[in-house]
């Protein structure tokens, strides 16, 4: 296993207790993120990772990723993010685990996935999106569940000063959230707000979108 792989499975919740399905949602459905750097736009395939689509649905809408700290970022592999910034939230959202799915799309550049540790069943509310193509991540598990299609640019502007420092303390960012963040990495950026756009826009966007990749063999 290759360090940077180590790395994205031992910062992950270690828990591995699955919980209850969230509600379907649709089959696709894009999702805008204003961050502080500017604003990207993720689309969701649900049938590349159904479990893990239904849950970042039911999350976004909850308002989970709002002020949410880009807290790993490693400049031509991944940015991550998911702790939320009141530690009360992230203790009613984080202790929901997630079953395992099979990967269906690659970890190619832009794509969105889970983190995870090296436990079964433990994907829970961090994400990262691959800055690079990382398909020796597929054969550990990372399972794809969308891709950046607009504002890649942005994500790729995400302040990496500190790289993956933030995360070496993950337990105090849990149990601090952004207090934490803000006092010891105050130039992390950051999700203002992630919001799911309505069809309408969605339906207009979709001339943007580049073609939709084959799925991984």
């Amino acid at each position: 296993m290759t360090t940077r792989l180590a790395a994205i499975v031992l910062i992950a919740s270690l828990s591995t207790a699955a919980g209850a399905a969230d509600p379907t949602a649709p089959e696709k459905f894009r999702v805008k993120f204003e961050t502080s750097t500017g604003d990207f736009v993720i689309e969701v395939i649900r049938k590349w990772a159904p479990i893990g689509a239904d849950h970042f649905f039911h999350n976004v809408d909850q308002g989970f990723y709002d002020e949410c700290r880009f807290f790993r970022v490693v400049p031509g592999f991944v940015v991550q993010f998911g702790i939320a910034g009141d530690p009360a939230v992230q203790k009613e959202f984080g202790e929901k685990n997630l079953q395992d799915e099979d990967v269906v799309a690659s970890n190619m550049r832009g794509f969105v996935t889970y983190a995870k540790s090296a436990a079964p069943n433990s994907r829970s509310t961090q994400l990262f999106i691959n800055l690079a193509d990382n398909p020796r991540l597929d054969q550990d598990g990372f399972s794809p569940f969308g891709r950046v299609v607009e504002g890649m640019d942005i994500v790729d502007r995400i302040n990496a000063e500190y790289r993956g420092k933030p995360s070496e303390r993950q337990a105090l960012i849990e149990r601090l959230g952004n207090k934490y963040l803000n006092r010891r990495f105050p130039n992390l950026d950051y999700v203002k707000k992630a919001t799911i756009l309505k069809e309408e826009a969605t339906e207009n966007a979709e001339s943007k979108a580049p073609a939709e990749p084959t799925a991984a063999e």
